[in-house]
């Protein structure tokens, strides 16, 4: 039994390791930053209330970084295991209210490392990371003011979910959960100050406000991306086939999880207590979201992505906890081994993908080809180059490092009116297309065009 005194000690021990090891990995082994990264990087570059993907927050966070230490590849895998290891934290303090004992709270986190989207993917700095902070400290004041009704715990709880929502519209599924939730406690006859929770509403508009503006102004561009990439409703077998196959993808990404719960549980028979306040707030907050986007796949016949589920498992070890909390085995010397074997395994295997497999986005040269190209500008121009157009991972990989830092824009259309005679451009794209049409110095770096336009 670990001693009640050194389980916060352990636990920041077990945060500090998941950070190093998740940030030296991906540094050590990838040329280059993911795709979602750099593309997350290209709309920091020019950042905006909105992009043609998605909202703005992953963009600011990472031109925060940007900002401080520039294009250093680890800072990016920093950033990511920032959220997911302060995450983990906010989900601890939840769970030791929820408890009432560290040791649950602390095995809960545990459990967690044993989830595909918190180690193996997790370098991928990009909007489903992003969420992870403000999913979990949504769900922590959502807690708080259900148990204490305090004004300053309703402000944050408003301030969290605009942020979340700012990251990735998907988190309004926790909306819809935290939202049913409280209806279920009026239900109940517990009295719930809605002047309280209109003022958290109030909060979560006026913050977004401005990507509501923005959408408008854009045709609201980025809700539109999403519901083209769930795509399916084309078939009726559309509705069954894509929650068959997202379900059976859910069962897979637990069975790590699984192992885990079994050297944990004395047995696997449990009674829910439906009366039970833990109980009620988790189905709620966990697994009602996930019904809702089964339910979505159902109805929509959409095709819901493996990784859009990264934070609706935040509550999952909690969740075990809870309902097996009478029945834990407390001699926990074999979870331990179990732990260690998973802890290790992920980097390691990590560590083999990136280095045997040669064909990944992490190993393109995209530090080579600026340098290429920023070479070919200086024998040519003698301005900087400010505006890189083109897709977000060939002109973003420029945007990103290029000294000049560039402006990204995947296209002008009719913004090229707004670029001032000392802006060097370089357009990126199909080299046959772009070689006919550049009035500029042209190049390529397969399978790229790059067409250049400066001051000579």
């Amino acid at each position: 039994m670990i001693a009640k005194k050194n389980i916060f000690k352990i636990l920041l021990l077990f945060l500090l390791l998941h950070l190093i090891i998740w940030t030296l990995v991906p540094s050590i082994t990838n040329k280059n930053l993911p795709l979602d990264t750099i593309e997350a990087l290209a709309w920091g570059s020019n950042l905006d209330w909105g992009f043609n993907k998605h909202p703005p927050l992953s963009a600011f966070a990472v031109e925060l970084f940007y900002q401080i230490f520039g294009n250093q590849d680890w800072a990016y895998y920093f950033l990511s295991q920032i959220f997911v290891v302060f995450s983990f934290f906010i989900v601890f303090k939840l769970a030791s209210e929820l408890f009432k004992n560290d040791l649950f709270a602390f095995l809960s986190i545990l459990l967690l490392e044993s989830i595909y989207f918190y180690n193996f993917t997790s370098p991928e700095f990009n909007v489903n990371i992003s969420q992870l902070p403000f999913w979990a400290l949504s769900l922590y004041f959502t807690w708080r003011c259900i148990n204490y009704d305090k004004v300053s715990d309703y402000i944050f709880l408003g301030i969290f979910i605009a942020l979340g929502i700012l990251s990735k519209y998907l988190f309004l599924y926790l909306l819809i959960g935290i939202s049913l939730f409280f209806l279920y406690l009026t239900y109940k006859g517990k009295k719930i100050s809605f002047s309280k929770l209109f003022l958290s509403g109030l909060v979560t508009l006026i913050i977004i406000f401005p990507h509501l503006i923005w959408l408008y102004k854009n045709d609201f561009i980025s809700l539109t991306y999403g519901l083209n990439r769930a795509g399916g409703g084309k078939d009726l077998l559309d509705h069954i086939s894509f929650p068959v196959i997202f379900i059976g993808k859910q069962l897979g990404i637990l069975v790590p999880f699984t192992i885990m719960t079994f050297f944990l549980i004395k047995k696997l028979k449990f009674k829910i207590n439906i009366q039970n306040k833990n109980i009620i707030f988790l189905v709620f907050t966990f697994l009602v979201p996930i019904l809702s986007i089964i339910l979505t796949s159902i109805i929509m016949g959409a095709k819901i992505r493996t990784m859009w589920m990264t934070p609706f498992y935040l509550l999952v070890g909690v969740f075990i906890i809870e309902i097996y909390k009478k029945r834990l085995n407390l001699n926990l010397k074999k979870f331990f081994y179990v732990f260690f074997v998973f802890f290790f395994f992920s980097p390691a295997m990590y560590l083999i993908v990136s280095i045997s497999n040669e064909f990944k986005r992490t190993d393109y040269e995209g530090k080579e080809i600026a340098r290429l190209v920023q070479n070919k500008w200086d024998d040519h121009f003698s301005n900087d180059i400010k505006i890189v157009v083109g897709d977000e991972w060939y002109a973003g990989n420029l945007s990103y490092h290029l000294s000049s830092r560039p402006k990204w824009i995947i296209d002008l259309k009719d913004k090229a009116s707004d670029i001032g005679t000392d802006e060097g451009v370089i357009y990126t794209g199909n080299p046959k297309v772009l070689k006919k049409i550049c009035p500029g110095i042209y190049g390529t770096i397969k399978p790229v065009g790059y067409c250049m336009i400066g001051r000579r």
